[in-house]
């Protein structure tokens, strides 16, 4: 349920019965994103903070 973005990670831990830093990092073990971004978005904000640095840079 946390996967498809139905509840809370910190819901998700109380149902697991852990602590939701346990739970974030359960996540990373069998490789669940705590993320929940369309694909498009990420690709934008990546874009985005690019364009930032380099003209920061400029």
């Amino acid at each position: 349920m946390f996967e498809l973005g139905k509840i809370s990670s910190g819901k998700a831990a109380d149902l697991a019965g852990m602590s939701r830093v346990e739970f974030l990092e359960t996540c990373g073990r069998y490789r669940v994103s705590i993320f929940n971004y369309p694909p498009e978005e990420i690709e934008q904000e990546i874009i985005s903070d690019l364009k930032t640095l380099v003209c920061g840079i400029w």
